[in-house]
């Protein structure tokens, strides 16, 4: 690859350095913001031999160039643009100006999900685990180790309050210690389980005239998020009136006196209707239309990746697990056929096309939707042929049905495909791997029936 060449083609379509707000790279792509996405002309990019797809994911132009050569690319772009490389935290900044309110509302609950998604993980797979454990009697429910391992399962879920309040704070722009503090007042041993609600409210705050039910919080993930955001507010305008010599005792005093009550009187009781009204209300869609509801949400899922919109999901299957009397993540299953078949969609392509440039973006694309990564199959093959994200649509439907059927659901959020068996309920792995093999054939004849125009 000549890089200097590949880097004045780049600059040539994208309307010149002229049209460049930032530029940085990632490990494989080329990331640019441009001021004005009309003069690039994106088709000229992906018709590039050296470039194996290019498009655009909200508000940003990714070029993926590959692992080493984006590095190259990136560093001659910046020689003939004479522009200094921009961090990704400033790429993001400047990306943000481009999103709608609706692109950036599921970029900010991203930016709060994404970095607890580890610790998420982790309680889902030990979830999965025990209940294998126990399933196949490698132990016993009334052991101490069971317990043991028990208590490590689910703590992430009962202190989710405050994992949520420390992450959310750095997206508001709040201090995080203090947010935290916050999270652990919603979830203080003072005030009453949320868990054992079921069984009626123990006992009430008496403020002004009215009762306010003792019940914690754990668990949940709507009234912490609007919690911070408030705090984020009342701490950022007391530091304006507050006088520097007092701002380390007043401000952080005055702002979890305000936010604590607001959010045990007003807040917490709020989002807990709201979160469990969204909660049971898919829970029912999901129940009541049966195998209609898992074809429609994981045949549409695809679509809504295209919007950046999936990046707010996190906040609802979350809401899910936490919810005693839910528990469970049934939408992450329908999101990973719908991923899978992506990557069945690629695999068919790979097969048909008589292009050599196609077929070496198409099968590596394949793959990798297996291990739920499906952005070069969706925007380098897919998206950029037509017919075959069709084809990826009816073969995510057909899954998604099929998971939707056998009540396939998992114990966690962030992990799709192959990776996805880890924190599937244990009595639906195999109806789970069904359905991953269904929805990639499915995608792949749907796709070789539809056909497509191969690129010349």
């Amino acid at each position: 690859m000549d890089y200097k060449k590949v880097a004045d083609f780049i600059i040539e379509n994208i309307g010149t350095e002229k049209n460049i707000s930032s530029v940085g790279h990632c490990a494989t792509r080329l990331r640019v913001v441009v001021k004005d996405e009309s003069d690039v002309k994106l088709e000229n990019l992906k018709k590039n031999t050296d470039i194996k797809g290019a498009f655009f994911s909200s508000g940003q132009l990714q070029i993926i160039l590959g692992q080493g050569a984006v590095n190259k690319v990136c560093s001659a772009i910046l020689g003939e643009a004479h522009i200094e490389e921009s961090s990704l935290d400033d790429i993001k900044k400047d990306q943000i100006r481009n999103l709608n309110i609706f692109q950036r509302f599921a970029r900010t609950l991203s930016n709060i999900f994404v970095p607890i998604i580890p610790a998420i993980v982790a309680s889902g797979l030990l979830m999965g685990v025990l209940g294998m454990g126990k399933t196949f009697g490698w132990l016993s429910g009334d052991s101490s180790m069971f317990e043991l391992l028990d208590m490590f399962s689910n703590t992430a879920f009962v202190f989710l309050p405050i994992i949520l309040a420390f992450s959310a704070a750095k997206e508001f722009g709040a201090n995080p210690y203090l947010a935290a503090a916050l999270g652990g007042i919603l979830i203080h041993p003072a005030l009453q389980n949320a868990w054992t609600v079921g069984n009626g409210v123990s006992s009430y705050f008496t403020l002004f005239g009215m009762n306010f039910a003792k019940i914690g919080y754990q668990g949940t993930v709507l009234p912490i998020l609007i919690a911070i955001w408030v705090m984020s507010l009342v701490e950022k305008n007391l530091r304006k009136i507050v006088p520097n010599m007092l701002d380390i005792i007043l401000t952080p005093f005055l702002t979890i006196l305000i936010t604590g009550f607001i959010s045990i009187t007003v807040i917490g009781p709020l989002g807990r209707v709201v979160g469990d009204g969204i909660s049971f209300g898919l829970q029912y869609i999901y129940s009541t239309l049966g195998i209609f509801a898992g074809a429609i949400l994981a045949g549409s899922y695809s679509s809504i990746v295209i919007t950046g919109m999936h990046h707010s999901f996190h906040a609802i299957e979350a809401n899910l697990l936490a919810n005693p009397n839910i528990g469970k993540n049934f939408l992450l299953p329908l999101w990973s056929m719908a991923n899978v078949a992506q990557g069945g969609a690629a695999m068919a392509v790979f097969l048909k096309s008589k292009n050599p440039t196609i077929k070496s973006i198409a099968l590596p694309a394949s793959l990798s939707c297996l291990l739920g990564i499906t952005e070069a199959a969706l925007f380098g093959v897919n998206l950029r042929l037509g017919k075959p994200f069709i084809g990826a649509v009816i073969g995510g439907a057909i899954g998604g049905a099929y998971i939707s059927f056998t009540k396939v659901a998992m114990n966690a959020v962030g992990v799709t495909g192959i990776p996805g068996i880890s924190i599937v309920q244990p009595g639906s792995m195999i109806n789970y791997i069904v359905a991953l093999l269904i929805s990639f054939i499915a995608a792949a004849i749907a796709t070789i029936i539809l056909g497509f125009k191969d690129e010349v």
